[in-house]
């Protein structure tokens, strides 16, 4: 009963809210528009964008201030439910908002590994959510010139430790400095949650966490191998250490594997590939996106009233904004609306 009494409001809350979101139907519609103005009229008469976007001309927005639009709605999305939450849920939303910190440091880092120090990211989407959310300066980083000024304005932050390894070595990649950000709130992710939630929560967050961190390291591990040819060490370096239905022997079996149909029948005797037999290693992406998606719908319809209502909702938000930037940019491009549709179903 306490977890129906705890989760009654904001669960109706987010039930308004998920209502709100644009529909597979209505991207059908969108990639068959001619141009990017005819888009966001679109989206301006839809319940997601219709107050935000009220008093824009759509004649006026190119696509760049379309996207930071979209991105805006996320963090205004994510505030709203947590102006609405109690302190219990509020710790679940603290947890899961470093990882809008971390979007935003890998797009600051992009900018800068692509020499582009004359024209920092655009802080405006984000502000307001860093303002309210964050401990971090993040005028100061996103102002940085080079990695030597950008760790600079990180010191004292949680998220230079992880970055100082990969910073002090020297010759660090954009991917190397991104692998320590993901490993880091991974590992936070796993080794608080026991602190911070009990019962149905803990039992959420498991099972959400835990089929996702098995995802990635699969993903990971096949990517490693077919695309980079990666030697067994430097696969294990990158792995997330959480073991959830995937055992360390198999993955130690993964990782070893010498060749592609040895590695599929591996696969094949996994919790994951007993489970999903119809799918196997070349199909993994496409079982990571669905699989996170299917886990995230059913716990959520399962237990309205735990966390796991929280983390659909935005792990649904955040999928549509970047749905709708495929389709802004198949629009721009004029590509058939089909081909589109594929695209933005693969993301």
């Amino acid at each position: 009963m306490g977890s129906v009494l705890s989760y009654s409001g904001i669960s109706t809350k987010i039930r308004a809210m998920s209502s709100h979101l644009v529909t597979d139907e209505q991207l059908q519609e969108i990639v068959r528009f001619s141009d990017v103005p005819q888009v966001a009229a679109y989206l301006k008469k839809t319940p997601e964008y219709a107050k935000a976007w009220s008093d824009l001309d759509e004649n006026n927005l190119h696509r760049g201030e379309i996207e930071k639009l979209l991105k805006k709605s996320i963090f205004g999305n994510f505030s709203r439910i947590y102006n609405f939450a109690n302190k219990e849920q509020r710790k679940f939303l603290a947890l899961y908002s470093k990882r809008y910190e971390i979007r935003v440091l890998k797009e600051i880092m992009t900018n800068l590994f692509d020499h582009r120090s004359t024209d920092p990211v655009d802080m405006s989407p984000y502000r307001d959510f860093f303002l309210h959310h964050s401990k971090m300066d993040i005028d100061r980083v996103a102002g940085a010139g080079n990695m030597d000024e950008f760790m600079t304005a990180l010191k004292g932050n949680e998220f230079y430790a992880p970055l100082q390894s990969v910073y002090e070595n020297g010759n660090g990649l954009l991917f190397d400095y991104g692998m320590a950000l993901d490993l880091y709130y991974f590992n936070q992710i796993w080794s608080v949650r026991k602190k911070l939630f009990k019962g149905n929560d803990l039992d959420e967050i498991t099972k959400a966490y835990g089929e996702k961190f098995d995802m990635l390291n699969l993903q990971f591990i096949l990517r490693s191998k077919r695309y980079y040819k990666m030697e067994p060490a430097a696969i294990y370096a990158q792995l997330i250490p959480v073991n959830y239905k995937l055992k360390k022997e198999e993955i130690t079996a993964l990782v070893e594997a010498t060749s592609k149909e040895e590695g599929e029948q591996i696969f094949s005797r996994t919790w994951y590939g007993r489970k999903y037999q119809q799918l196997n290693l070349i199909s993994m992406e496409e079982l990571y996106n669905s699989l996170l998606r299917t886990v995230l719908e059913k716990e959520a319809r399962k237990d309205p009233y735990s966390v796991a209502v929280l983390y659909s909702y935005l792990y649904h938000k955040e999928h549509e904004v970047n749905r709708l930037t495929i389709a802004l940019e198949c629009v721009r491009y004029q590509v058939d609306p089909d081909e589109a549709m594929h695209y933005v179903h693969n993301n």
